[in-house]
């Protein structure tokens, strides 16, 4: 369920950073100050579950942050 969420969170971004490159920053930010937020407090879970919880929010934090810079990157690269 939760890797639903992150891809559909990933391809909604992505649609956004190629329509609107500028407006589609502070979604951005929105989803990574969330996951930010679950990778702080995975973070502080004891021993290795807590490097777990961490790695796996910071892993969906860097997708979607990846998943917008490629729809800007798509977009700066197309000829209008």
């Amino acid at each position: 369920m939760t890797i639903a969420i992150v891809v559909a969170v990933c391809i909604v971004l992505l649609v956004l950073a190629f329509l609107l490159p500028r407006l589609s920053i502070w979604p951005q930010r929105g989803v990574d100050r969330t996951l930010g937020v679950g990778q702080r407090a995975g973070g502080k879970a004891p021993g290795p579950i807590g490097k777990l919880f961490s790695k796996s929010f910071g892993t969906s934090r860097r997708a979607t942050n990846k998943s917008a810079s490629t729809g800007r990157r798509a977009r700066g690269k197309l000829p209008l």
